[in-house]
């Protein structure tokens, strides 16, 4: 019985760490941490394997939203802080969401690391090339339309890191709750 002491949080620390590269490629790991430390408090009862309390738990939460409100406002800013179209932020959210994918799938070959570079840099590049064609649709001319498409690949790429440093804050979080 003893072995289940130890395997437990050694799975959910694995799954945790799982969401958080997840979460440094863009995409919504942060909720992931969110489940596994809402599941270990309600499945672990007072005293056994597992003791992760309220406090710790609200703050996992909490960073996951302000993550996401981060990452998006950071997004947006890029966009609108050049003029752009709301047709050119919509596209710039899609090929964003379509690169880090591509990315993640079709890296640059280095094990490992390459996937989650080229999930990072294929989702700002994939900004980019919404929000160009956002902009190309609503009628700008390419000098314009590539200027805010730029704006939208540092919007991804800033809000992407600031949401991971929110993750990385909420991982830490976890992990002490989840060992301690």
């Amino acid at each position: 019985m003893n072995w289940i002491l130890w395997f437990i949080p050694v799975v959910l620390s694995l799954l945790a760490v799982a969401c958080w590269i997840l979460t440094m490629v863009g995409m919504p790991g942060n909720w992931g941490l969110v489940l596994i430390g809402v599941g270990a408090a309600y499945f672990a009862n007072d005293g056994h394997i597992l003791n992760v309390e309220m406090i710790p738990l609200v703050s996992i939460v909490v960073l996951a939203a302000l993550g996401e409100v981060i990452e998006f406002f950071a997004g947006a800013m890029g966009v609108n802080q050049l003029g752009g179209s709301k047709k050119g932020g919509a596209l710039a959210l899609l090929g964003s969401v379509v690169g880090a994918l591509a990315g993640m799938f079709f890296g640059i070959p280095i094990p490992v690391v390459g996937s989650l570079v080229a999930a990072v840099l294929f989702g700002g590049l994939g900004a980019f090339g919404g929000a160009v064609a956002g902009e190309r649709w609503d009628g700008k001319e390419w000098p314009l339309a590539i200027q805010i498409g730029w704006g939208a690949l540092w919007g991804k790429l800033l809000g992407t890191l600031l949401k991971s440093v929110c993750g990385t804050v909420l991982l830490a979080i976890l992990l002490v709750s989840l060992w301690s």
